[in-house]
């Protein structure tokens, strides 16, 4: 690519969303051309955090709005990832619809992993953390994200449901802090998070960093009661612990949010949460006997732009998928024993017969990427049984952490895998009636093509090396034994079996001979 592209990355947060507009040169070098932030509280919904209000709703459509005609006065790619307050919401499909209806702008739904991935995906570009194992922590509204890593590899990612506003509604929803309260809180947070812990325990680690608004703040108020100055760009900042944990115990002696907002650079829009953030934080530092932290504002938006350029790059020059994404395919794959003779042969033939009949789908080098996808792993409900392996198939895919894919994207290849055998979509499969109308209608030409590619595998010899289309009213579909002497009759049988649905997605008749 020649020119840099522009990526507008938006980062749909429980408390807040942030919007960074930014470049990334050949050199992976990041400028940041524009950025925006709204406090919207999202999650501000009540304990369980299932539902989202409609005033909240209203406030994230507006901000995300308002974010949309910015990105676009600066001709930038715009990528918009929802995290935690979205994820657990019952009704999410009500806000992403409203969403892309108002602002034209596709939300993506990212599991706590691959919000973990992307945040430290960020921090990486920002700070010279390669060649040690860096241990991150990002304390948000909803949620918190662990992450270990080295030299870009992940080595443990995990996210746990403790947040600055989820704890502060089950906590202290009066705004009174007292003792009890605080006690409690903590023993809390211990109980919840020690199994994670324990796990970085054993993982190990050189570094610490923080990342998030909580622990930026706390970081700031550390300076200043150290008498120190603020820089305006809090990045790379090695902070002893010993200064952090010196404020917050300065807040849990405070018994509210008023008192919290008096402490000098204390920023009130976020007094009345802060308190359990920086429980949160203490657990974390007392627990992993932590003595410095590095803090750093590079986080999951500027891990979305990263990671958007990748695959942009990884498409544009190698059609396949990139490097990550490939990976955790392939390790699912392997992880579920699949026959990856006869996966590799249906990869193949799916995609061939995708490029070949493009001018009747019109989809891209992404809806080829899906369907890649769902061809290498459309056999893995083996694992569970053979029968209605295929429906076995959807639910791992779903319910498998899939680094470097959103929660839509499974749903996607799951969806796709669902159907290479067996029944059509119906309207009462609730799998596919819950997907957007229009991965509805990809779902039916890329199940359609994979159907008719497992038939062509049907004995799962390989005894068919490719195929020849022709494409007038009709589509022809010709097979092409690896042999002259090689009897391809039940091939063609079961590929023409198969072919329905694939016939009515594209509204072609279809012979395949």
């Amino acid at each position: 690519m020649e020119k840099a592209p522009v990526i507008a990355a938006i980062d749909i947060g429980t408390n807040s969303i942030h919007m960074v507009i930014a470049s990334i040169n050949q050199r992976s070098v990041l400028t940041i051309i524009d950025q925006e932030k709204e406090m919207v509280r999202l999650g501000q919904s009540g304990n369980d955090m299932k539902y989202l209000h409609d005033d909240a709703m209203t406030r994230g459509v507006q901000a995300i709005k308002r974010f949309g005609k910015l990105a676009e006065n600066q001709n930038a790619k715009i990528r918009a990832v929802a995290t935690s307050a979205v994820r657990e919401a019952l009704n999410k499909e009500i806000f992403i619809k409203r969403v892309k209806e108002e602002t034209n702008i596709n939300i993506e739904v990212v599991s706590g992993v691959e919000e973990a991935r992307l945040i430290f995906q960020g921090v990486s570009h920002a700070l010279p953390i390669n060649e040690k194992n860096a241990l991150v922590v990002d304390i948000g509204g909803g949620s918190t994200e662990t992450v270990i890593g080295k030299f870009g590899k992940i080595k443990f990612a995990h996210s746990d449901k403790l947040g600055a506003i989820r704890l502060t509604k089950q906590f202290f929803d009066n705004q009174n802090y007292t003792k009890q309260n605080i006690n409690e809180i903590r023993k809390y947070v211990i109980g919840e998070w020690t199994p994670t812990l324990n796990n970085i325990k054993n993982v190990g680690f050189d570094l610490a960093i923080g990342t998030s608004g909580t622990i930026l703040s706390l970081a700031s108020l550390s300076l200043i009661e150290n008498g120190e100055n603020v820089p305006d760009f809090l990045n790379g900042y090695s902070v002893p612990t010993k200064n952090i944990l010196k404020v917050i115990s300065k807040i849990t002696k405070c018994k509210n949010p008023e008192e919290i907002s008096k402490i000098p650079g204390m920023d009130e829009s976020r007094s009345d949460i802060i308190l359990a953030g920086a429980i949160i934080l203490e657990t974390f530092i007392n627990e992993l006997k932590i003595k410095q932290i590095l803090v750093s504002p590079y986080a999951l938006r500027e891990g979305i732009v990263f990671d958007t350029y990748e695959k942009m790059l990884e498409i544009e020059e190698y059609h396949h998928l990139s490097n990550l994404r490939f990976e955790t395919i392939y390790d699912l794959a392997h992880r579920y024993n699949i026959d990856m003779q006869h996966a590799e042969h249906v990869k193949e033939i799916s995609l061939k017969l995708f490029d070949e009949l493009k001018q009747y789908h019109n989809f891209t080098d992404y809806e080829r990427e899906i369907l890649e996808c769902a061809s290498l792993l459309h056999d893995i409900g083996y694992w569970i049984s053979h029968n209605q392996h295929h429906k076995h198939s959807y639910y791992i895919i779903t319910h498998s952490d899939l680094p470097g894919f959103t929660n839509d994207e499974g749903e996607f290849i799951g969806n796709v895998a669902r159907y290479h055998r067996k029944s059509l979509p119906k309207k009462k499969h609730s799998n596919f009636v819950s997907l957007p109308e229009e991965t509805q209608s990809k779902v039916g030409v890329l199940a359609g093509i994979l159907r008719i590619a497992e038939g062509i595998d049907r004995r799962q010899k390989q005894y068919v090396k490719g195929v020849e289309i022709e494409k007038n009213s009709s589509i022809q579909i010709k097979l092409l034994p690896i042999d002259s002497k090689v009897d391809i009759d039940i091939e063609i049988w079961g590929a023409n079996r198969r072919k329905q649905l694939l016939a009515d997605s594209l509204k072609k008749s279809i012979e395949i001979i």
